[in-house]
């Protein structure tokens, strides 16, 4: 179904190839699954099976890519979408209509397709990802992961062939990503459909693959095999497969159940460890430095909060979960000071943040959203941190200084486009956190993010903690949430159902509980760092 032969593809002034005499065939009714880190050239490698490389982005292609027997040298994207379905990274940028109905039928329009098959086909995509409630909605009012849906659902109303998704659960709860990736499996068996997607959360993903491709970076050769051969060796792994290396298990599992049934000799050795310190526990709780009371906010019928009251202390790494349309980036946009609430109030350090000017604002709460990208419009990444200091009245240099301690070595003559996801994240963490805010907020910060990149985050985040910040993350990432929150609020349908201590409050959720959890369950562990240290210290015992 695609093949590419001896492709070697570099971009436009680049020294090195991204893609170096890449040979591979991928079947019809194939799931193939992409891996490698931030900037491996795993998006370029996709969307070379549609021919956007390198009719749209430039550079230099040899080789040849056939898709169902057409070459993309031949046939550019335009001839290919009866063929192809993409869906990138940023699911807002591809929509052209107002409601998502309409978003569902745009395509097969452009294809004139008949309009009784127009008819039976939106229904079908709004069954198969479950968005027949949000038919009528606005594109506007759609949370991130609903809008990943509806863009999903907008290319498999073509009927395509082959559908490439680049990072397709990154903006989903757990709950929405299993439907997905079950949906896109059903596709694969039921109706022969070749899939091939990209995705840095592979806890997730790894047990639907029938192969993987890993891209190594800097040009290197592909290295492609079963899904358990990659993972035996795969520098790039999720929690259950670092845990299975940890304990020394063979084959590696690739699901919690097939784990379970290895775990119970690493269940009694941990048992006799001393339990993980206990978090969430932070001082001066009746000093908060940002409040919300009986705070209720509406998008027309839409109620997103409804008479919420929480109140944040300073140190606290607060996770705000739930599923897609729950009101949780509503919180953060309301702490923000984006928008009046309905009803109710907020209060940062007793100041209403909607009623501040921007550089008063800018001082007492920081917020990056989803796509970090729309806080950056410099022409190059020194020109966004001078701007940001001008505008924002720091001592020249001050932003800079802050982005090399987030993240060491960003070019500083790159334009922001250029840079990869974790590099786009670090300047924009770096422009909020220059003014030292005792108020962060971050809307999905790992979407994009590959382990070591999500690593640095955690980091920096556990510094924050440390220095008395206040971060308020909304985050479908339960492994995030294990490795550094310490205190967790679930919200569900704009209330709060659940806020306690994290490791608490997702220990006790077959939902959000992290894929360590979900092993060694009862113990109360929850990433591979923490068995390890409990094995290192039975040792120490012994």
């Amino acid at each position: 179904m695609i093949t590419f032969s001896d492709v070697t593809f570099a971009y436009t002034d680049e020294d090195q190839p991204t893609l170096r005499r890449v040979n591979l065939s991928i079947d019809e009714g194939e799931l193939c699954l992409v891996i490698g880190q931030t900037g491996s050239g795993k998006t370029t490698l996709l969307r070379a099976i549609n021919g956007l490389v390198p009719h749209f982005t430039g550079g230099h292609l040899s080789g040849e890519v056939t898709v169902a027997g057409r070459s993309t040298r031949e046939f550019p994207p335009r001839e290919l979408a009866d063929v192809v379905g993409v869906v990138g990274q940023n699911p807002a940028a591809s929509f052209v209509t107002d409601t998502v109905e309409d978003e569902l039928a745009y395509t097969m329009e452009n294809l004139a397709i008949a309009p009784t098959v127009m008819r039976r086909r939106v229904e079908d995509a709004l069954d198969l990802l479950g968005l027949h409630e949000l038919r009528d909605r606005p594109l506007s009012t759609l949370s991130g992961g609903q809008q990943q849906r509806v863009a999903i659902g907008a290319v498999l109303t073509a009927s395509p062939r082959v559908l490439v998704l680049d990072e397709p659960t990154s903006a989903l709860d757990p709950a929405a990503a299993e439907e997905v990736l079950s949906s896109l499996t059903r596709l694969v068996h039921d109706v022969g459909m070749t899939v091939v997607l990209a995705e840095h959360r592979l806890e997730r993903v790894i047990h639907f693959a029938d192969r993987v491709v890993l891209v190594p970076g800097r040009g290197e050769h592909l290295v492609v095999g079963s899904t358990a051969e990659i993972m035996a060796t795969s520098p790039v792994v999720p929690p259950i497969v670092e845990l299975a290396r940890l304990a020394e298990w063979s084959p590696v599992p690739l699901t919690v159940r097939d784990a379970r049934r290895l775990a119970e000799p690493l269940r009694r050795r941990v048992a006799t460890a001393a339990r993980p310190a206990p978090s969430g526990r932070v001082e001066h709780r009746d000093r908060p430095v940002a409040t919300v009371e009986r705070l209720s906010v509406t998008y027309g019928d839409v109620i997103a909060l409804g008479r919420v009251d929480l109140a944040f202390s300073p140190g606290e790494v607060v996770a705000v979960m739930g599923r897609n349309g729950s009101g949780k980036s509503t919180l953060l946009t309301q702490l923000a000071g984006v928008r009046a609430p309905t009803g109710g109030r907020v209060r940062i350090l007793d100041q209403a943040p909607v009623d501040l000017p921007p550089r008063r604002l800018i001082r007492l709460v920081g917020m990056v959203p989803q796509d970090a990208g729309v806080l950056l419009y410099g022409e190059s990444v020194d020109d966004e941190c001078s701007t940001a200091d001008r505008e924002t009245g720091l001592v020249p240099g001050t932003t800079a200084a802050m982005l090399d301690a987030v993240l060491p070595g960003v070019p500083p003559d790159h334009h922001p486009r250029d840079l990869s996801e974790g590099q786009r994240l670090a300047l924009a963490l770096a422009i909020v956190l220059a003014p030292r805010p005792p108020v962060v907020l971050l809307d999905e910060p790992t979407r994009g993010l590959d382990y070591p990149s999500k690593e640095r985050l955690v980091g920096t985040l556990r510094k924050l903690s440390a220095d008395g910040v206040c971060v308020v993350l909304a985050t479908h990432d339960v492994e995030l949430v294990a490795q550094v929150a310490t205190r967790a609020v679930v919200l569900a349908e704009g209330e709060v159902v659940s806020d306690g201590v994290a490791r608490e409050v997702v220990c006790h959720s077959p939902v959000f509980a992290p894929q360590v959890a979900k092993v060694l369950s009862p113990e109360p562990w929850l990433t591979v760092d923490e068995v390890r240290t409990a094995l290192a210290t039975g040792a120490d015992r012994g």
